[in-house]
């Protein structure tokens, strides 16, 4: 069974700093595609940011400039958002998608199904004003 542990949500003022970790375990695939999402009270969840194993990556019109998505040499990545608003706020969700179509496709990270799709358990980010 695939898990994915999140680390590093909190409360922050605004323009403040936050650094996201999500560790994959139990996924051999050599290969693989891994992003961020959030959900804010009331509001659809949005796609953050994604990154797959070869370094690629790509965001959402809303955090490009702020955010940035890397990984290491393993099958963590992590999420460092700068510039922080209380826009930011919501519950940030770390996925993996096994079809690495989340990466792969064009325009900014969408779940793209729920075959083959894994989620954490959420790491809530609180920024106030």
């Amino acid at each position: 069974q695939v898990q994915l542990t999140e680390s590093g949500g909190g409360s922050v003022q605004t323009g403040g700093s936050l650094r996201l970790s999500c560790a994959a375990s139990n996924y051999v695939a050599r290969r693989w595609c891994m992003g961020w999402f959030r959900q804010a009270p009331g509001k659809e969840r949005e796609g953050v940011a994604a990154v797959d194993s070869e370094g690629r990556a790509k965001y959402a019109d809303s955090v490009k400039g702020r955010f940035t998505i890397s990984k290491d040499n393993g099958r963590e990545m992590f999420l460092q958002m700068s510039s922080l608003t209380p826009d930011d706020t919501a519950m940030y969700y770390c996925a993996l998608d096994d079809s690495r179509l989340l990466c792969v496709s064009d325009g900014p990270p969408a779940v793209t199904g729920t075959l083959g799709w894994y989620w954490g358990q959420g790491t809530q980010v609180t920024v106030s004003s």
